[in-house]
């Protein structure tokens, strides 16, 4: 069976013989005390909940994060949102080929951000830096995992690719921004920008698709495992100055920007005041192109409540850049002059 129908093009009232994979499943309890199975869906367009009132515990066997499902259902609306009322749920295998159906990755391609990975890293003066960010990214596992990692669990580029996508774009605002301003260190604020969140290569896992926090991530978080894995590179390098890794390092621990958003510190230099600027308006912008790709077409439209911006948006559809560009377009254009989002 192939997949036919993704969760953003779901409308209310068609019936759906489908494949989904789970993203979460979680066993609760009716007022009248009877098990129930509550189940988000997902594919690489969106995600979608549907519980299942009836057979909750021999369902829950199989219904586990990262397996693909066969599901008969309805598309209702529940509270302003679509939801699925399941009618039947069964296993299916799914072929290694087949998953790019369900799993969401970054719409820009991955050659082209790893040759803008090593144009920025090129771009750096500091022999320091410049040979510690050559020792992470080409010569530590952490490297490779953050080719393809997610920068988030959910929100902002939650998706394979996301943490690179989003890495590369800070960067670039950061050298602009560099330029703009008097008094900034452009490497340390460029090389702060890739390294921001290098962290996640270690607290996040994408198992099939589902993000999910790895025990250490739980325990430590991204900022102080980010923090430690630079020092330990950085100590490596012969006479890698004290002062320059402190800088770099308090990039990491203050780019939330606020202790209740989990800094450690807060930020206390011009490099570190502008990262955290930047990292904040590059999840924000993501958000937002996220939710304009659910656009078709026609004339600008308001989105739902957004909670983590605290407001509705009023969104223009995003036009398809595989429509404008073809493949050589696009690598030109990446190298000539790198997207921001």
């Amino acid at each position: 069976m192939q997949k036919k129908r993704f969760v953003s093009e779901l409308q209310e009232g068609e019936l759906l013989d489908e494949l989904f994979m789970i993203k979460t499943a979680r066993l609760g309890e009716t007022r009248a005390g009877n098990p129930y199975l509550a189940i988000t869906f997902f594919d690489k367009s969106g995600e979608i909940s549907g519980p299942a009132w009836e057979h909750a515990e021999s369902l829950q066997k199989f219904c586990i994060a990262g397996a693909v499902v066969r599901v008969c259902a309805q598309v209702q609306t529940y509270r302003e949102k679509l939801q699925l009322k399941v009618e039947s749920i069964n296993p299916v295998e799914c072929a290694d080929d087949q998953l790019e159906a369900f799993v969401p990755a970054s719409h820009r391609q991955s050659e082209n951000m790893r040759q803008e990975l090593a144009q920025l890293i090129g771009s750096i003066q500091n022999s320091f830096l410049k040979k510690l960010l050559r020792k992470i990214f080409n010569k530590s596992n952490s490297g490779v995992l953050f080719q393809l990692a997610p920068a988030a669990k959910g929100i902002h580029h939650a998706y394979l690719g996301g943490l690179l996508e989003h890495s590369l774009s800070m960067a670039q605002v950061a050298s602009r921004l560099a330029d703009h301003y008097n008094g900034i260190n452009r490497d340390l604020l460029v090389a702060g920008a890739l390294l921001h969140d290098i962290g996640k290569t270690e607290e996040l896992r994408s198992e099939t698709g589902v993000i999910d926090y790895t025990d250490i991530g739980r325990l430590k978080g991204h900022l102080v495992i980010g923090c430690e894995l630079i020092g330990r590179e950085a100590g490596s390098l012969k006479d890698f100055p004290d002062e320059l890794l402190t800088h770099l390092q308090h990039l990491v621990l203050s780019h939330h920007g606020r202790h209740e958003f989990g800094s450690p510190v807060v930020p206390m230099t011009a490099e570190a005041l502008l990262l955290s600027f930047i990292d904040d308006m590059d999840a924000k912008m993501n958000l937002v192109e996220q939710l304009s790709r659910k656009i078709k077409n026609g004339p600008a439209q308001w989105s739902d409540y957004q909670r983590s911006l605290e407001r509705y948006l009023l969104l223009q559809p995003l036009v398809n850049e595989k429509e404008q560009f073809s493949e050589e377009d696009e690598m030109e254009s990446d190298l000539k002059q790198p997207r921001l989002f």
